[in-house]
C-alpha cells in the first residue's frame, strides 16, 4: 500500500459513533457521574468493530444483570488497530472489542497497550451462495473447498462480492482465508506461500464483482445484482441476509473471528473490574444462548446449544500470516495486483458558490486523495458549473512503473481548479455515465463520485436524469453514484441519486471533505 498509515489516519475521522443509551442500576446516566460527581465506574467506553451493533440487545440485558453500561464507538478493525498503536485509543476508551486480535498481535507497537483478552463468541469466514447456483454447480455444500470455489470463479461460473480488506476485518479475514486455502500452507502464512498462490489468487479476485467498505451496503448492493451469485463474509452476516443463502464453510479450512473483549492497559481499576463483571456475564450459558440465537454467532462456552441454522461439523483453522510484513504485503498485492482495477469519474462542483474556503477545501481533499490511488486505477476529474467544463476534464491511469506521473498531474489539476457558473448536477452525471461507456463493469470496478455544495440550477432536471438512468443497459446501471453532502447541497436530492443508482450517501457537513472522499475508497 502506498500510504497505509495516512490512509488509516484519514479513515479514523470517519468513524460513526453510536451510543447505547441506558441508565445504570443506581440511576447514574451512561455519561457517568454519581452523587459525588465522580465518573461512574459502571460505564465502559469501548472501541468496537462495526458489526457488533447487533449486540446492543444483549448488552442491555447485561446492563440489567451487572449494572455495567457499554458505550461503544464503532470502527473498522484495521482502523481501530491504528488508534491503539498511535495511543489515541487510550485517551478515549477503556477497552477494545474487535472481531479478531490477529492483526493487532502482529503490531509490536500495540503489545504494551492491551491486556486481558476474553473471547465472547465466534464466526468463521464463509461463502454465501444462492441455492440455484449451488444446484447449477452440482455442489454438496458440506464438501466444497476453496479450490473448488476458485475453479468455479476461474471458469466464470461464479461471481461474488467481498468487503475491502484494507478497511474491513471480514474482507481481510476473507483475503487470508483464500490465500491460505489456495496456497496449501500448513503453518503461518509466509511470503513464499503468497507468491506460490499468486496466479490462482489473481484468477480468484478477477471474479470479484462487488467491493464495499461495509457489510451492510455490500448486502444491499448484492441484492440488486442478479449476475452475482455469492458473497464472502462472516457466517453470521450471511445467515442474517434477507435473501436465503446456502452458507458454505469450505471443508479445507476457515479463518474465524473470536470477538475478544480486550482491556487497554491504561484502563482504571474500576473499569477493569466492570469489564471482568461484564465478560463473566457474557460467558454464562444464558447469555451465550442469547448471543447465538440473536446474532447467529457460535458460543464459546461448551455445552451451549447452537442456534438452529448453525451446523456443528468442525473445520480446520487456516494459518494466519506469521508477521506484519506478510500481512501488509498480502494487502498491498491485493490492492495493486490481484483485484480488478477501479475506474472512477469524480464529478466536481466548481460553480461560483464554491469560491473561497469551499474551493480551498476541495483542492486540499483531492490532493490528499491522490496518494491513495492504486496501481492500474483510472481516474477522471470532471469539474462542472453551469455545464461540464469540457476543457478541464482529464483522465489519468496510474502506471505501476511510474505512478507518480499520474498522481502529480492530478494534484496539479486539483490545485488549479477555479469556481464559476451555476450548478448542473444532472447533466454532469449523464456526461459521467457517457465517459464510462457500456460494458466497462466487466473489467473494472466502476463508480461515480459526485461532490456538490448546492442544488441543481442548470441543465437537466431530476426527472430527466431518472429517465436517462432507467434507459441505460444493465451493465451501465451497475455503476453506482456516491454523492457527498457538502455546503448547502440538498440532502434529499443527493440521497435520491444514491438510492436510484445503488450508491451510498456520504456526509461532509459534520466531518471533513477529505474524510468523505477517503471513506468512499472502500467502495471503489
Amino acid at each position: 500500500m502506498r500510504h497505509p498509515h495516512r490512509r488509516a489516519s484519514a479513515a479514523l475521522a470517519l468513524l460513526a459513533t453510536l451510543t447505547v443509551a441506558a441508565c445504570t442500576a443506581d440511576g447514574t446516566d451512561a455519561g457517568g457521574t454519581g452523587d459525588d460527581g465522580a465518573s461512574s465506574p459502571r460505564t465502559l467506553r469501548v472501541l468496537a468493530s462495526s458489526e457488533l451493533s447487533d449486540m446492543e440487545p444483549v448488552l442491555e440485558e447485561a446492563r440489567k444483570a451487572t449494572g455495567v453500561t457499554v458505550r461503544p464507538t464503532y470502527a473498522g478493525t484495521l482502523d481501530a488497530v491504528e488508534q491503539i498503536a498511535s495511543g489515541d485509543a487510550e485517551k478515549s476508551y477503556d477497552a477494545v472489542w474487535l472481531s479478531s486480535n490477529d492483526y493487532l498481535r502482529l503490531r509490536p507497537d500495540t503489545a504494551g497497550k492491551i491486556t486481558g483478552e476474553t473471547p465472547i463468541m465466534t464466526s468463521p469466514v464463509a461463502l454465501g451462495i444462492r441455492p440455484a447456483a449451488v444446484s447449477r454447480l452440482g455442489w454438496d455444500p458440506a464438501e466444497v473447498t476453496w479450490s473448488q470455489i476458485h475453479q468455479a470463479v476461474a471458469d466464470r461460473k461464479l461471481g461474488y462480492g467481498m468487503t475491502d480488506p484494507a478497511r474491513s476485518n471480514s474482507g481481510f479475514s476473507a483475503l487470508v482465508s483464500i490465500a491460505s486455502g489456495l496456497s496449501g500452507a500448513q503453518s503461518a502464512l509466509t511470503e513464499k506461500d503468497v507468491a506460490a498462490a499468486t496466479p490462482k489468487l489473481k484468477e480468484f479476485f478477477g471474479g470479484q464483482k462487488l467491493t464495499s467498505g461495509s457489510s451492510g451496503w455490500l448486502a444491499t448492493a448484492w441484492a440488486r445484482r442478479t449476475d452475482v451469485d455469492a458473497l464472502i463474509n462472516y457466517e453470521s452476516v450471511l445467515l442474517n441476509s434477507p435473501e436465503r443463502l446456502t452458507v458454505v464453510r469450505p471443508a479445507d479450512g476457515v479463518v474465524t473471528a473470536d470477538y475478544p473483549f480486550t482491556l487497554l492497559t491504561s484502563a482504571s481499576a474500576d473499569a477493569k473490574q466492570a469489564a471482568a463483571n461484564l465478560t463473566a456475564h457474557l460467558r454464562t450459558p444464558a447469555a451465550q444462548r442469547m448471543i447465538t440465537d440473536r446474532t447467529l454467532r457460535r458460543p464459546v462456552v461448551p455445552g451451549v446449544e447452537l442456534a438452529g441454522p448453525l451446523t456443528s461439523d468442525q473445520r480446520r483453522e487456516l494459518p494466519f500470516p506469521g508477521s506484519r510484513a506478510v500481512a501488509d504485503g498480502l494487502l498491498d498485492a491485493y490492492e495493486n495486483k490481484l483485484r480488478r482495477p477501479s475506474r472512477t469519474v469524480y464529478v466536481l462542483d466548481t460553480s461560483g458558490s464554491m469560491a473561497g474556503d469551499r474551493l480551498t477545501r476541495l483542492r486540499s481533499a483531492l490532493a490528499e486523495l491522490t496518494g491513495d490511488f492504486r496501481d492500474r486505477e483510472t481516474v477522471t476529474l470532471m469539474p462542472f458549473g453551469s455545464s461540464v467544463k469540457q476543457g478541464e476534464v482529464r483522465t489519468y491511469t496510474v502506471d505501476p512503473a511510474s505512478p507518480d506521473l499520474a498522481i502529480g498531474a492530478m494534484r496539479a489539476q486539483a490545485n488549479g481548479l477555479t469556481a464559476s457558473g451555476g450548478t448542473a448536477v444532472y447533466s454532469s452525471l449523464k456526461e459521467a455515465y457517457a465517459r464510462l461507456g457500456s460494458g466497462s463493469e466487466d473489467d473494472a470496478f466502476t463508480s461515480i463520485v459526485l461532490m456538490t455544495d448546492g442544488e441543481n440550477t442548470d441543465g437537466d432536471p431530476a426527472d430527466a436524469f431518472d429517465a436517462f438512468y432507467r434507459n441505460q443497459s444493465p451493465a451501465q446501471q451497475r455503476t453506482p453514484v456516491f454523492p457527498i453532502v457538502f455546503g448547502d447541497s440538498d440532502r434529499a436530492e443527493l440521497d435520491h441519486i444514491a438510492t436510484l443508482t445503488g450508491g451510498r450517501l456520504f456526509d461532509a457537513t459534520k466531518g471533513s471533505l477529505d474524510g468523505a472522499f477517503e471513506e468512499i475508497r472502500g467502495y471503489q
